[in-house]
């Protein structure tokens, strides 16, 4: 969800589009059959961006009411697989599934732990040339910072690359979106390939 910030919805689609663009180019490419939407929220990335370049997408959202709406908006594309009302701490996506795991602002409301664990269990629900992609914003210190509001953290990107190997990840390509107002933190989308997995 983007806390108050709804009119940067369509930059950041256009930027993470962009992006899956560039992804696809490289050499071995992924797949285009089966997408899964991490905090998926009401399906927003979903619909503008997932299903524009994916066959089936599947979320995983565990707020109820959220799943609820989105299963509204999407039942009318064609393109909407399964809906996993779990929380990504205890979600464990099928085995070999997906060309594409796509986690977007959810992160912070993990711990350290939680995270490593989840990125172990996307590498085996990747398919051969998958990749995950995370876009989460950072720090610009070199510290976690708290957001009392909601209890999420910020991470600096650092951290969050530890955090990335020791989840069994390496990348294999990052970019800074851009055109976001002044004022947020910095938001980067990050490609992610098994370090070990035969993808």
């Amino acid at each position: 969800m983007l806390g108050g910030f709804g009119s940067i919805s369509f930059t950041d689609i256009r930027g993470s589009d962009q992006f899956l663009k560039n992804l696809f180019k490289m050499k071995p490419a992924p797949g285009r059959g089966q997408a899964l939407d991490c905090g998926a929220g009401i399906g927003r990335v979903s619909k503008g961006l997932l299903m524009s370049w994916f066959d089936r997408v599947d979320l995983a959202e565990q707020d109820g009411a959220f799943c609820e709406t989105a299963g509204k908006e999407l039942e009318g594309t064609g393109k909407l697989g399964t809906i996993y009302n779990k929380g990504l701490q205890e979600f464990v996506p099928e085995e070999g599934k997906y060309d594409l795991i796509w986690s977007q602002w959810v992160l912070g409301h993990l711990t350290d732990e939680d995270i490593v664990e989840f990125f172990f269990r996307c590498t085996k629900a990747l398919r051969r040339n998958g990749l995950m992609v995370i876009k989460e914003n950072f720090t610009n210190g070199d510290k976690p910072e708290l957001d009392r509001c909601d209890s999420s953290v910020t991470r600096p990107l650092a951290l969050m690359k530890q955090l990335l190997t020791k989840g069994n990840l390496r990348v294999v390509k990052e970019l800074r979106q851009k055109d976001f107002p002044k004022g947020l933190y910095p938001v980067y989308m990050i490609a992610l390939k098994p370090i070990i997995n035969g993808s």
